[in-house]
């Protein structure tokens, strides 16, 4: 009986140890989205301020991603749209502060692309998001040394009227398209 204890103990302690941790390097991650303005062009922009934390198990190949965006460093070049979109009218900054990404499943594929399930948060209303990573390159920062950082880029899109952001539809797009680069330093 207590070798079968110590077997699963030690079973249970390598699985622990297999997934790595990771907080989300603010200075080289930048949430950013593109919609369609008017039918003319495509408008982008970016959040300026995130942070979260991040694990990747590879050995089960899989793991977990939570982003939290404050929605008031929307950046998209011009104050006046900025503030617009930080308004009632769209991001409603001042009563909802952030927006969230929180995984509900990580599948990290052997040529170390990944899809990422989970969900979004925008204006309280949270609905799921799938986001696709085409690849996952992790080593020790070249500048920094001792510093082990994984980084990827990912892409998904949904749609700003399942959130409640109906302002300006259908002139301005419906569908956003976003775009999360991440660097992410290992605890």
């Amino acid at each position: 009986m207590r070798e079968v204890c110590l077997a699963v103990a030690m079973m249970a302690s390598m699985s622990a140890q297999a997934a790595e941790n990771y907080s989300i390097d603010p200075f080289h991650t930048y949430p950013n989205f593109e919609i369609n303005h008017l039918g003319f062009s495509t408008m982008h922009g970016r959040f300026d301020k995130t942070e979260g934390s991040l694990s990747i198990d590879w050995a089960n190949n899989s793991g977990s991603v939570d982003i939290t965006i404050d929605a008031g460093s929307v950046s998209t070049g011009m104050k006046k749209r900025d503030d617009h979109l930080m308004s009632p009218d769209f991001l409603n900054a001042a009563e909802f502060p952030e927006i969230t990404y929180k995984s509900t499943k990580v599948t990290i594929n052997k040529d170390k692309s990944a899809k990422v399930e989970g969900n979004l948060t925008i204006m309280g209303v949270s609905k799921p998001v799938v986001l696709q990573v085409a690849s996952i390159n992790c080593g020790d920062h070249p500048m920094k040394k001792g510093t082990y950082v994984c980084g990827f880029d990912a892409e998904g899109k949904f749609k700003r009227s399942d959130f409640g952001v109906t302002y300006a539809l259908p002139a301005i797009g419906d569908e956003m398209k976003l775009h999360i680069e991440v660097e992410a330093i290992r605890n």
